[in-house]
């Protein structure tokens, strides 16, 4: 594990497992790199480096009280240095699972030299209709307020809970990570969820320019992210896409097995394509 220090002075947690070719795993919103712990052994063991990390404002990670040290711009920062430090230039598969699928897709399309391919997981473009746009940006306000209010404690008991670890909360792998949800700190993730992922530009007519291979992956019954799946898949020119039978939104915590599966089999065609 390492502490990543931020252009403007703040500290990431970060940790890298085993060696290869890297590929870094970004949260879900509110979320902590707990909830990719089920994937760190099978993708070690298969010769990958699994990097996992925090957001600011979440995990382990500073949480500054300023407002204005959050925007996507800054994560983009984060997400870079974060490479920097676990793969030393070489170029990285980066997954991500909901918000951590379009930041993903931000930093391919701002910088594909240093991306391999990606993963996305039940995940979109981010919404482009005014409407659609603003029904989220209301919707992450309506959630900062509760964890200012109520705070985590409230939080990880809630409904929110499907969205953050999934519909199987008695699995080993889901109490490890609302444990760690539950220790973060109420205003980083209230700021994070009002200026990065309320906000967070849309990347729908960007998606014909990222030309690196793509897997994506939806949970038969995340309902919310189907249609965001096939759109990606229409328009990323190197997309294949595999629907998990069974699941909703956490596919990696609710259907271990069948993602990582999946997920190594895209894994081996790309570390082939760069022997």
């Amino acid at each position: 594990m390492a502490s990543v220090e931020t252009s403007d002075g703040h500290s990431l947690y970060t940790e890298a497992h085993g060696e290869g070719i890297p590929i870094l795993f970004s949260c879900p919103l509110n979320t902590t790199r707990e909830n990719w712990r089920p994937q760190v052994e099978p993708l070690v063991a298969a010769g990958f480096r699994v990097v996992l990390w925090d957001y600011r404002g979440h995990g382990r990670s500073d949480a500054p009280d300023d407002p204005d040290a959050y925007h996507m711009e800054q994560v983009l920062d984060d997400l870079g240095r974060v490479l920097d430090w676990a793969a030393a230039g070489e170029p990285a598969v980066l997954a991500g699972l909901s918000l951590g699928g379009l930041v993903s897709l931000h930093f391919a399309y701002r910088h594909p030299e240093r991306v391999l391919a990606l993963v996305l997981i039940d995940s979109g473009p981010g919404f482009k209709n005014p409407e659609a746009k603003q029904r989220w940006q209301l919707s992450c306000d309506k959630t900062s307020s509760y964890l200012e209010s109520k705070g985590l404690a409230a939080f990880v008991k809630s409904k929110a809970s499907a969205m953050t670890v999934g519909t199987r909360p008695e699995l080993p792998a889901a109490r490890t990570a609302l444990a760690a949800i539950a220790l973060q700190q109420a205003h980083g993730l209230a700021h994070f969820g009002r200026r990065v992922a309320g906000p967070a530009p849309p990347m729908i007519d960007e998606l014909a320019e990222i030309e690196v291979p793509a897997l994506i992956l939806v949970g038969e019954h995340d309902h919310a992210y189907l249609r965001a799946a096939e759109l990606m898949a229409s328009r990323l020119p190197r997309a294949e896409s595999v629907t998990l039978l069974g699941a909703t939104h956490v596919v990696n915590i609710e259907a271990a097995e069948a993602f990582n599966t999946a997920v190594l089999r895209f894994l081996e065609k790309i570390r082939v394509e760069a022997a």
